[in-house]
């Protein structure tokens, strides 16, 4: 049995050429934000939203196989191993039969989870939202002609652990749900409820997954520290629909938290769960659509109570995707 994989970005070789040359000509400043007098016009949230579907097209990898094939084990650029048992393939309850194609995607590292709006925030009891680290964040989806298929038996993924610094006794399985704005929460499955488990065996984790869909290895952060609210403000003309603020944590690298919540009265940004701790060193991430490119800041913060920062559009620049991936997988 022979199975292929390819990068949807490497089967359009001119696209890659012409983001090599955008990479190279880009100096990764913006001499227009900076001189007096300069006027950025906000991307629609149209324009917001087909940057953020290219990076996770960028993200995807497929897989062909043949439903016939029984048990397949498929294995992904970052060395995950995927089992399905192909027979168990099905379109509205019916046994499908011939070629299918398997999208995937993996996400390991805080640049990729930021281009691709795929943050690590798990729900808490009480309906609050707060910071997950990872073990992992996937994406599987089976199709037939167009059609999106099922699995009767579910499916195994074994992820080595030192893809996100090494193994960690205290992960558990996540489910994502992706709500009408386009923003991931993860749920964790509790006693199996939901179906599917999370064991770990030498130094890779086995997850067991029940249905296709989002599914990710979690544990919560934790942080004895008093907690805040935070609030971020934009730069004007900025707000949920056409930008984002994200907050990167120093010293937790497989991990990216999102200011979720916009009030439109305030214009800020905010978690609004009052689950920041007081005195954390982190990185604030402001970014947008510019031209099809990314127009982003980071900026440096020890979160103080009731703190309220601010972007300006001086503070931005404008770069490719890749850039803004290798400068986020940088920080602390």
């Amino acid at each position: 049995m022979t199975t292929s994989l390819l990068s949807k970005t490497s089967r359009n070789v001119i696209g890659v050429i012409a983001m090599t040359a955008i990479l190279f000509t880009n100096c990764e400043s913006n001499d227009d934000a900076t001189h007096e007098g300069f006027v950025e016009t906000p991307p629609t949230a149209q324009e917001f939203e087909n940057i953020r579907a290219i990076a996770l097209d960028n993200h995807t990898q497929i897989f062909n196989f043949n439903a016939d094939d029984g048990y397949i084990t498929l294995t992904s650029e970052k060395g995950v191993d995927i089992q399905i048992n192909a027979n168990c393939l099905s379109h509205n309850g019916n046994p499908v039969s011939g070629d299918v194609t398997l999208e995937y995607v993996e996400i390991f590292e805080k640049g990729n989870m930021l281009t691709t709006n795929k943050p690590t925030m798990g729900r808490l009891p009480d309906g609050g939202k707060a910071l997950l680290i990872t073990g992992g964040e996937f994406y599987l989806e089976a199709r037939q002609n167009g059609n999106i298929l099922e699995t009767t038996c579910g499916y195994q993924l074994v992820v080595p652990s030192d893809l996100t610094n090494g193994p960690d006794q205290g992960m558990t399985l996540w489910n994502g749900v992706i709500d009408d704005n386009g923003n991931l929460t993860w749920d964790e499955i509790v006693d199996d409820a939901a179906g599917g488990g999370l064991f770990m065996e030498d130094t890779s984790y086995y997850v067991l997954a029940e249905g296709f869909g989002w599914t990710n290895i979690d544990r919560f952060y934790s942080d004895p520290r008093p907690k805040t609210q935070l609030q971020v403000q934009p730069p004007i003309g900025y707000n949920d629909e056409n930008s984002d603020v994200y907050l990167s944590y120093d010293g937790e690298r497989p991990a990216l938290a999102q200011l979720d919540t916009f009030d439109d009265s305030l214009n800020v940004f905010s978690e609004h769960y009052g689950q920041i701790p007081i005195g954390l060193e982190c990185h604030l991430i402001f970014v947008t659509e510019s031209n099809g490119q990314w127009r982003y800041a980071i900026k440096p913060v020890t979160i103080v109570a009731n703190d309220i920062i601010t972007f300006d559009i001086e503070e931005t620049i404008v770069g490719t995707e890749e850039s803004l991936i290798d400068l986020l997988n940088e920080l602390p």
